[in-house]
Protein backbone atom coordinates (compact mmCIF):
# COMPACT_ATOMS: atom_id res chain seq x y z
CA UNK A 1 0.00 0.00 0.00
CA UNK A 2 0.83 3.11 -0.77
CA UNK A 3 1.46 6.27 1.70
CA UNK A 4 -1.07 8.81 -0.32
CA UNK A 5 -3.59 5.19 0.12
CA UNK A 6 -3.26 5.44 3.78
CA UNK A 7 -5.93 7.36 6.19
CA UNK A 8 -3.44 8.71 8.04
CA UNK A 9 -1.32 10.39 5.55
CA UNK A 10 -4.52 12.09 4.04
CA UNK A 11 -4.92 13.36 7.08
CA UNK A 12 -2.14 14.30 8.21
CA UNK A 13 -1.24 15.98 4.99
CA UNK A 14 -4.60 17.56 4.60
CA UNK A 15 -4.34 19.11 8.07
CA UNK A 16 -0.57 20.32 7.96
CA UNK A 17 -2.28 22.39 4.65
CA UNK A 18 -5.03 23.83 7.01
CA UNK A 19 -2.30 24.48 9.65
CA UNK A 20 0.09 26.44 6.85
CA UNK A 21 -3.16 28.12 5.76
CA UNK A 22 -4.29 29.34 9.18
CA UNK A 23 -0.81 30.11 9.83
CA UNK A 24 -0.36 32.41 7.28
CA UNK A 25 -3.56 34.21 8.58
CA UNK A 26 -2.56 34.46 12.11
CA UNK A 27 0.99 36.02 11.52
CA UNK A 28 -0.69 38.52 9.34
CA UNK A 29 -2.55 39.44 13.13
CA UNK A 30 0.50 38.50 15.14
CA UNK A 31 -0.45 35.44 16.61
CA UNK A 32 -0.38 31.84 15.98
CA UNK A 33 -2.91 29.12 14.78
CA UNK A 34 -2.41 27.58 18.40
CA UNK A 35 -3.39 31.10 20.21
CA UNK A 36 -6.15 31.36 17.77
CA UNK A 37 -7.40 28.27 18.61
CA UNK A 38 -7.02 28.88 22.53
CA UNK A 39 -8.89 32.40 22.12
CA UNK A 40 -12.08 30.80 20.86
CA UNK A 41 -12.19 28.41 23.53
CA UNK A 42 -11.88 31.12 26.30
CA UNK A 43 -15.42 32.10 27.37
CA UNK A 44 -15.61 35.60 26.74
CA UNK A 45 -17.75 36.77 29.78
CA UNK A 46 -16.66 34.16 32.52
CA UNK A 47 -13.39 33.30 31.01
CA UNK A 48 -12.53 29.01 31.10
CA UNK A 49 -10.81 27.13 33.58
CA UNK A 50 -7.26 26.56 32.51
CA UNK A 51 -7.53 22.86 33.14
CA UNK A 52 -10.76 22.96 30.68
CA UNK A 53 -8.90 24.60 27.69
CA UNK A 54 -6.26 21.66 26.80
CA UNK A 55 -8.53 18.80 26.80
CA UNK A 56 -10.68 20.81 24.07
CA UNK A 57 -7.90 21.09 21.86
CA UNK A 58 -6.42 17.82 22.55
CA UNK A 59 -2.93 19.59 23.60
CA UNK A 60 -0.71 18.45 26.56
CA UNK A 61 -0.96 20.46 29.95
CA UNK A 62 2.66 21.61 29.17
CA UNK A 63 1.94 22.71 25.23
CA UNK A 64 -1.06 24.51 26.71
CA UNK A 65 1.26 26.14 29.70
CA UNK A 66 3.70 27.64 26.70
CA UNK A 67 1.02 28.67 24.80
CA UNK A 68 -0.81 30.41 27.66
CA UNK A 69 2.76 32.06 29.19
CA UNK A 70 3.28 33.45 25.32
CA UNK A 71 -0.45 34.30 25.36
CA UNK A 72 0.17 36.35 29.11
CA UNK A 73 3.20 38.03 27.42
CA UNK A 74 1.45 39.30 23.71
CA UNK A 75 -1.25 40.63 26.73
CA UNK A 76 -4.03 38.37 25.24
CA UNK A 77 -5.26 37.13 28.37
CA UNK A 78 -4.97 37.79 32.23
CA UNK A 79 -5.45 35.32 34.96
CA UNK A 80 -8.08 35.13 38.17
CA UNK A 81 -8.38 32.44 40.85
CA UNK A 82 -11.24 30.67 40.64
CA UNK A 83 -13.90 32.70 42.86
CA UNK A 84 -15.19 28.85 44.17
CA UNK A 85 -11.76 26.62 43.90
CA UNK A 86 -9.02 29.09 44.87
CA UNK A 87 -6.75 26.38 44.06
CA UNK A 88 -8.15 26.82 40.24
CA UNK A 89 -7.46 29.48 37.52
CA UNK A 90 -9.72 31.15 34.98
CA UNK A 91 -8.23 32.45 32.26
CA UNK A 92 -10.11 35.75 30.54
CA UNK A 93 -9.35 37.67 27.39
CA UNK A 94 -8.22 41.41 27.45
CA UNK A 95 -9.51 43.24 24.96
CA UNK A 96 -6.40 42.71 22.61
CA UNK A 97 -7.27 38.95 23.22
CA UNK A 98 -10.99 39.81 22.26
CA UNK A 99 -10.23 41.37 19.10
CA UNK A 100 -8.28 38.67 17.93
CA UNK A 101 -10.39 36.23 18.86
CA UNK A 102 -12.86 37.82 16.66
CA UNK A 103 -10.16 37.68 13.96
CA UNK A 104 -9.87 33.92 14.53
CA UNK A 105 -13.29 33.22 14.83
CA UNK A 106 -13.54 35.31 11.02
CA UNK A 107 -10.69 33.23 9.38
CA UNK A 108 -12.10 30.15 10.53
CA UNK A 109 -15.87 30.70 9.54
CA UNK A 110 -14.92 32.29 6.21
CA UNK A 111 -12.92 28.64 6.12
CA UNK A 112 -15.66 26.83 6.19
CA UNK A 113 -18.34 28.80 4.04
CA UNK A 114 -15.40 28.03 1.70
CA UNK A 115 -15.51 24.28 2.19
CA UNK A 116 -19.40 24.59 2.22
CA UNK A 117 -19.65 26.29 -0.96
CA UNK A 118 -17.41 23.88 -2.50
CA UNK A 119 -18.14 20.13 -1.30
CA UNK A 120 -21.82 19.08 -1.00
CA UNK A 121 -23.87 18.38 2.03
CA UNK A 122 -23.89 14.88 1.62
CA UNK A 123 -20.42 14.67 0.81
CA UNK A 124 -19.45 16.53 4.28
CA UNK A 125 -22.07 14.68 5.84
CA UNK A 126 -20.24 11.35 5.15
CA UNK A 127 -16.90 13.22 5.72
CA UNK A 128 -18.06 13.96 9.58
CA UNK A 129 -19.79 10.64 10.17
CA UNK A 130 -16.14 8.63 8.82
CA UNK A 131 -13.85 10.99 11.14
CA UNK A 132 -15.88 10.08 13.88
CA UNK A 133 -15.64 7.10 13.41
CA UNK A 134 -12.11 6.97 13.28
CA UNK A 135 -11.45 8.99 16.17
CA UNK A 136 -13.56 6.69 17.96
CA UNK A 137 -11.51 4.08 17.13
CA UNK A 138 -8.45 5.87 18.41
CA UNK A 139 -10.06 6.60 21.53
CA UNK A 140 -11.94 3.18 22.17
CA UNK A 141 -7.79 2.27 22.05
CA UNK A 142 -9.58 -0.56 19.47
CA UNK A 143 -6.86 -0.31 16.73
CA UNK A 144 -3.85 -2.04 18.77
CA UNK A 145 -4.31 -5.11 20.49
CA UNK A 146 -0.97 -5.12 22.40
CA UNK A 147 1.78 -2.84 21.90
CA UNK A 148 2.24 -2.68 18.32
CA UNK A 149 0.60 -5.51 17.23
CA UNK A 150 -2.66 -4.58 15.09
CA UNK A 151 -5.84 -5.52 16.32
CA UNK A 152 -7.65 -8.09 14.75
Amino acid sequence: MKAEETVDFNIKVCWHAIARMYNTQAAKNDITTSIGFVLLNIDREKGTPATKIAPLLGLEARSLTRILKSMEEKGLIYKVADAQDKRSVRIHLTDLGLEKREVSRITVKQFNQKVREVIPEKQLDVFFKVIGQINHLIEAKEVFAEEGKPAK
